[in-house]
């Protein structure tokens, strides 16, 4: 089965969600969204690498912040699910239902794409004043936070101000506004620090990433996906070179083509055969790399 006759509850970019009871079903499928746009090529294995990577995160660290993790053994699902078994094994989790908070959370650790147009334009990052002559994907002096508001598809994400968060969550959850945006930073920010350091080790820079979270039972509580080529820059330790565009494990492969061949407008075009099989090829290599383990589609053993 390559894909679930049963319609999904709701649709993200890249994730399916279902409803299961006490629990949400999250299904990472194979689709690959760049620039806000879904493009209509799938990658291979890309759903199952996603999923798995933030299962290994989410247990790895799960001593720094709460996440909504319950499990990807698909034995655990519903028996509701039963007949989709195949097909969910490894790109599905089942997960907590949480109270969704409405703010990207992003740490930059190095300076590059957007925050490196505007730094060179006024020595800023999303409003962060930064040290002088700083170059294409040095390191930051420490980390940064910059959040932005989470928008609906088709829209643009809008970066915002620690400041500003306290207001947009205050709205939503009234008295709670700046206890909640300080432990999404501060969350934010220890997760990275914590997550860049092993990645490090493994071979890998962790340039910037972003992070989603939720409430539940009171307690903000990491949710979506944790560290993976969709939601975070990867690059290869052993070339880093300050100064340069750097080579990534993640969809920046897919970003740079859709700059050089697309103009952003009408339809989203086709990818080729080349950059389809090399982004696929990517991510599989990031999760071996940060994993340690062998990359084998838990698909196989269902």
């Amino acid at each position: 089965m390559t894909t679930m006759e049963r319609r999904p509850d709701s649709r993200g970019k890249v994730r399916d969600i279902y409803d299961a009871g006490e629990n949400l079903l999250m299904v990472a499928t194979d689709r690959i969204s760049a620039f806000d746009f879904i493009l209509p090529d799938e990658i291979p294995f890309k759903g199952e690498v996603l999923n798995r990577i933030s299962a290994f995160w989410f247990d790895k660290f799960a001593d720094i912040v709460p996440n909504h993790l319950v499990s990807i053994d698909p034995a655990d699902f519903p028996e509701e699910f039963a007949e989709y078994r195949d097909y969910l094994a490894g790109r599905a989790m089942l997960v907590k239902k949480a109270q969704t908070i409405p703010i990207e959370c992003i740490v930059r650790g190095y300076l590059t794409g957007s925050g490196k147009k505007t730094y060179d334009e006024n020595g800023t990052v999303c409003g962060i004043q930064l040290p002088e002559g700083l170059q294409e994907s040095d390191k930051l002096p420490e980390p940064i936070y910059t959040p932005s508001t989470k928008a609906e598809i088709g829209d643009h994400d809008e970066n915002i101000s620690y400041e500003k968060s306290i207001e947009v969550l205050e709205k939503q959850f009234p008295g709670h506004g700046k206890d909640y945006a300080t432990k999404l930073r501060d969350y934010t920010i220890a997760l990275y620090k914590k997550c860049a350091e092993y990645a490090l080790s493994r071979g890998i820079i962790i340039a910037d990433t972003k992070f989603e979270f939720g409430v539940i039972d009171g307690k903000v509580t990491l949710i979506d996906e944790c560290l993976t080529p969709d939601s975070s820059r990867f690059w290869p330790a052993a070339s880093y070179e300050e100064g340069k565009i750097q080579p990534s494990y993640d969809k920046q492969f897919v970003r740079n083509w859709l700059k050089a061949n697309w103009d952003m407008t009408g339809e989203t075009p086709h990818l080729p055969a080349e950059v389809i099989d090399g982004t696929s090829e990517r991510y599989r290599e990031a999760f071996q790399i940060i994993t340690g383990s062998q990359f084998t589609s838990m698909k196989e053993n269902a």
